[in-house]
């Protein structure tokens, strides 16, 4: 639902202001179910992972009891909002701004919406030093997405999470919960609860070929898993992804586990990526890199990852790799134009790879046909921790790893030059929202 203030002139100023132990389980058997993410259920895993944080900070929300202490990277975001005027409106307003229509009174499983940015820090406060319980969507929360994301859709928290002061501040949030999701006391959530545990019942039908795909030991507590974040970068077992035709440099390999969201041609340098139909701008994508120019009028294909699904980032084909770059930006954007996306920013996936924090990555592939392209991968939400563990001059075989996001799923494009002509095999799906899963390392691809 867009209300009509939505897209009023205040919006186009918006606009315009944009530049406890584990027991151990028996192998699974393979199926395609684990092949096949759910995307239009990211807000209902984020709000149930809000719903719980919710129960737990009740008492303080509502006064009663001794509050908790904010930890400093959060009483400094407080200090930021509170002594910046500019910022001090938006965050006032953009909970202001919700409307207080009934769809918007409550989250969408009931809960109820949070309205001030005080009770927003409390709420993330609180997630710091919790890591992500398994819930039915099969995916993981994303609990501060939650908190924000009816705020996300209004013109202020457009404006807001734009900032680069914001931003700044939310790089520091995130990468102090990374502390934590990094330590063994993150590990309490691996455990075989039959609803919250992810070695338990509700996981196992989610995960049916976890036992066999991953690389685990059976004999230890955790499955040998050091920590959440370990767990989550879990890498497949030999053999579990086989690379495509590894000695035909005319197929081109799948980067990620991800399902196909759009295939772009003549892609512009510098085009208005704001706009309901979210065209990509080489330029903004690439952060103004010198090497954007010999990609004007080439092809772009995006996917998206699932939560639940192996997030570890390979090369689509042999070639050396001629530079690398990680690129700061938003967390909490989204595009003006989608209006209150319930599952926010999945319906802005062309927009944030302008905006977004993002890792690049330059590849001249050894098949002169296909020369320099380039890989992105953008981090959505909390999901923007982009690790590339390649060095530029390395030369990398097809499949061989690149880099992996940390903490849940995300989104990826390929970028190709004008002059080539590659033919997508997207398993005869119609990219968008509702796509599959194309394994990792399988044929995505091939150029004439």
């Amino acid at each position: 639902m867009k209300t009509k203030w939505y897209l009023s002139l205040a919006m186009a100023s918006v606009i315009a202001a944009m530049v406890a132990s584990a027991e151990v389980l028996g192998p699974i058997p393979i199926t395609e179910a684990a092949l096949q993410p759910k995307t239009g259920v990211w807000l209902r895993a984020d709000q149930q992972a809000l719903a719980q944080v919710s129960q737990r900070s009740a008492a303080d929300l509502a006064g009663q009891g001794a509050p908790q202490a904010l930890q400093p990277v959060i009483q400094e975001f407080k200090t930021l909002i509170e002594g910046d005027p500019e910022l001090y409106m938006l965050f006032t307003q953009m909970f202001d701004q919700i409307p207080r229509e009934p769809l918007y009174l409550k989250d969408p499983v009931g809960n109820p919406q949070v309205r001030d940015y005080r009770d927003m820090l409390k709420l993330i406060n609180q997630i710091l030093t919790q890591a992500p319980e398994y819930n039915k969507t099969d995916l993981v929360g994303f609990p501060i997405n939650a908190i924000v994301n009816w705020a996300m859709g209004t013109p202020s928290g457009a404006a807001a999470f734009l900032n680069a002061k914001v931003n700044l501040q939310l790089k520091k949030v995130l990468a102090q919960w990374a502390v934590y999701l990094k330590s063994a006391d993150s590990r309490t959530v691996l455990n075989n609860d039959p609803e919250k545990g992810w070695f338990g019942r509700d996981a196992q039908q989610a995960m049916p070929t976890f036992g066999q795909d991953y690389e685990l030991k059976a004999d230890l507590p955790y499955y040998g898993y050091a920590s959440w974040d370990d767990f989550f970068t879990r890498q497949f077992r030999d053999g579990r992804r086989p690379v495509a035709s590894p000695k035909d440099d005319s197929v081109i390999a799948n980067v990620c586990e991800s399902a196909p969201y759009r295939v772009a041609g003549n892609v512009q340098l510098r085009d208005q990526f704001w706009i309901k139909d979210q065209p990509y701008s080489l330029s903004h994508m690439m952060a103004g890199d010198e090497l954007a120019q010999q990609f004007a009028g080439g092809t772009i294909y995006q996917a998206f990852l699932s939560a639940t699904s192996y997030h570890r980032w390979h090369s689509p084909v042999s070639g050396r790799i001629v530079k690398t770059r990680l690129i700061d930006g938003s967390y909490y954007a989204q595009t003006p134009a989608v209006g209150f996306d319930p599952a926010g920013p999945n319906e802005s996936q062309g927009y944030i790879t302008q905006v977004a924090s993002r890792g690049l990555v330059f590849i001249e592939a050894d098949n002169p046909k296909i020369g320099l392209m380039a890989v992105m991968f953008v981090g959505m939400a909390e999901v923007s921790s982009n690790e590339i563990t390649v060095y530029e001059g390395q030369h990398v075989e097809k499949g061989d790893q690149l880099g992996m996001f940390h903490f849940g799923g995300s989104t990826h494009t390929l970028i190709f030059r004008p002059q080539v002509e590659v033919d997508f095999d997207l398993r005869g799906q119609t990219p968008g929202l509702n796509t599959k899963n194309i394994p990792v390392r399988a044929q995505i691809a091939t150029v004439r």
